[in-house]
């Protein structure tokens, strides 16, 4: 048997393995030194110390942490109530306001935490009950709820684009300018579909009675300034820094997990407590994640080494294919690994396959990276494996049923594939603002 076809091997043994359960970080440090230790000898042990070595080091994941001890702290903080009410009292006139208001408070709190099932989890404990309460179509409540709580993955500042910046050796800063637009397509487009739906069957989405939004302009005035604004001021604040130079994801990072410790205090809702599990759940994630680069870069170094990566891309190369039929076969497989994998494996140890290939076909690994992140929404809603759904399922009411959940959330995986269309057709929705501002 040969290196390359010890390389593919290799690859295959992993699918295989991780289909089985197994922890992915820790398959992936196993298989690099049981394959490398074949392909190097001992180096192979070098070289696993020098990776660990290089991801602790490496100044772009620094941001990572932050970002996550920011959006912990905030979905502590308790203001999610206080925001879903301000959103929907201020949405009053807005044909299935309930469900607009959950999709902008997804939207904005989304971004504020990146942690799509803690997201989904409490707006389903929050938003769902009000609009089934309400009489709101069953269907069409779940897919709100679980669509909406995905837009973090996508919408700056995203722990994905930092991800996918340190794998493709990418600005991080020209994928958030990237993803802004693309990122509020897609709310806007299930808003659009919300209303749309709602107009033509006014049944999916009652009305809500007068005395709950017979609310003066004055109060609601106070609401929003009490709940919507100092959110939006934290993440705008953060988002401006980062975009306009003004500082690095880094610095920025770090100005937002300050800036959420002060939202927690202004709410009353600071304790030491809170700070523990906040620090806590941010030391674990971070933890699975450098893990995880540790394993994907020794994996995709002992892989390279034997020659499987050539094998990838002379196989690819020999279809000749366009840069429209490259874009939709690496879309297709990546929507597919959506199924059975959560997003960081398919960001850390698949997508690096497909971007050696990306100068030959001449496309800009930025908007390859907006593409993929639109396309990485539907991993969360695409049944069997729709994570989404199972953590709407998990705190929704009994009487919702699976089935449900999933049937809501296909039309919002129909509006992800329409933004990626748009985006792909006109590329300036991704290009123009980094264009603009980092021209």
């Amino acid at each position: 048997m040969t290196d390359p076809q010890v390389g593919i091997l290799m690859m295959c043994m992993f699918i295989f393995i991780i289909f089985l359960g197994f922890p992915i970080a820790f398959t992936l440090i196993a298989l690099a030194v049981f394959f490398g230790y074949y392909a190097m000898g001992d180096n192979i042990f070098q070289l696993l110390v020098q990776r660990a070595f290089g991801v602790m080091s490496n100044d772009v994941l620094i941001a990572v942490p932050l970002f996550l001890f920011m959006g912990y702290m905030v979905e502590r903080s308790n203001i999610l109530d206080r925001l879903f009410h301000s959103l929907q009292v201020s949405a009053k006139h807005v044909p299935a306001s309930l469900a607009v208001a959950t999709l902008a408070t997804c939207a904005l709190f989304a971004t504020a935490t990146g942690i799509v099932g803690a997201v989904v989890t409490l707006m389903g404990l929050l938003a769902f009950p009000a609009m089934l309460k309400a009489g709101y179509d069953t269907k069409l409540s779940a897919g709100v709820v679980a669509a909406g709580g995905c837009l973090g993955i996508l919408i700056p500042p995203s722990i994905m684009l930092i991800l996918y910046g340190a794998m493709a050796s990418v600005s991080v800063v020209r994928l958030y300018a990237g993803a802004f637009l693309p990122g509020f397509l897609l709310a806007g487009l299930y808003m659009v579909y919300v209303i749309g739906r709602s107009m033509l069957n006014p049944k999916l989405a009652p009305k809500l009675p007068k005395e709950q939004t017979d609310i003066p302009m004055r109060q609601i005035a106070i609401l929003l300034a009490t709940s919507f604004f100092p959110l939006a001021f934290l993440i705008l604040a953060v988002l401006s820094a980062i975009l306009f130079g003004l500082a690095t994801p880094n610095e920025a990072a770090a100005f937002g997990a300050f800036g959420s410790i002060l939202l927690a205090i202004g709410y009353r809702q600071f304790s030491l407590q809170r700070l523990k599990e906040a620090v806590f759940l941010t030391a674990r994630t971070a933890a699975m994640v450098c893990w995880l680069f540790v394993g994907s870069w020794s994996f995709s170094s002992v892989f390279s080494y034997l020659g499987g990566q050539a094998v990838v891309e002379n196989f690819i190369l020999g279809l000749n294919m366009t840069p429209v039929t490259f874009m939709l076969l690496t879309q297709f497989i990546i929507f597919l690994l959506g199924w059975p994998l959560e997003w960081t494996e398919i960001i850390i140890i698949f997508v690096p396959i497909f971007l050696p290939l990306l100068h030959h076909f001449n496309i800009d690994p930025v908007f390859f990276g907006i593409i993929v992140a639109l396309n990485i929404q539907t991993s969360f809603l695409t049944p069997p494996m729709a994570m989404a759904c199972y953590y709407l399922k998990g705190v929704a009411p009994k009487h919702v049923m699976l089935n449900q959940i999933f049937a809501g959330a296909l039309p919002f995986l129909f509006m992800v594939f329409v933004s990626m269309f748009l985006v792909y057709v006109f590329p300036q929705i991704a290009m123009w603002l980094p264009d603009l501002i980092y021209h």
